[in-house]
């Protein structure tokens, strides 16, 4: 089974985005292992903070090292990544020379009440991870429109279309991770 590092870029403790990411972990049951990163545990980036390096940041760090792969689970503020997000992000892209992010498989999905999902924090967060060097799957993109008990008490997918889509996502990503291991080897 192929261990995924989940950061989930909203902290609340209703966070839609963390009731889809175990959604799609209870999909992936079996295939995938799902280890959440609590990134809420993170100082705010600042170069004045590298020596010593934080052990927190170290460990997530170390984590997203010893994944196959990374799922990135993003809400959408004001058009664009949240800043606990894009914070994991530089501090694990950090220091200079030991970026955690360089030819890691991963993939980009998020959920959203609004009706265009989380599509132009996606667009942002794209660019930022192809920058630092992930491999990132293309396809398909996920912006989860959350409606009112898409998703129930027991993280299950209560739409047969939905869940139909989510799990051919998880098709793909199980083989993107497995492909891009292969290319790695």
């Amino acid at each position: 089974m192929k261990k995924i590092a989940v950061l989930v870029g909203s902290n609340r403790k209703e966070s839609v985005n963390l009731k889809f990411a175990r959604a799609l972990e209870k999909l992936a049951a079996g295939r995938l292992a799902f280890d959440y990163l609590d990134l809420s545990v993170l100082p705010m980036y600042n170069d004045d903070h590298m020596d010593p390096f934080p052990e927190t940041a170290r460990s997530m760090k170390s984590r997203i090292e010893a994944a196959d792969g990374v799922l990135l689970v993003t809400p959408e503020y004001n058009r664009s990544v949240p800043p606990l997000l894009k914070n994991a992000i530089d501090w694990a892209s950090r220091p200079y020379g030991k970026n955690s992010w360089v030819a890691k498989p991963a993939a980009i999905v998020g959920a959203s009440p609004g009706v265009i999902g989380t599509a132009a924090a996606q667009i942002h967060l794209r660019s930022i991870m192809v920058g630092l060097g992930t491999v990132l799957m293309g396809r398909p993109e996920v912006y989860l429109h959350m409606k009112p008990g898409l998703i129930d008490d027991r993280n299950n997918i209560t739409d047969p279309e939905t869940e139909a889509f989510l799990r051919g996502f998880i098709d793909n990503l199980t083989d993107w991770v497995l492909a891009e291991k292969r290319a790695a080897a």
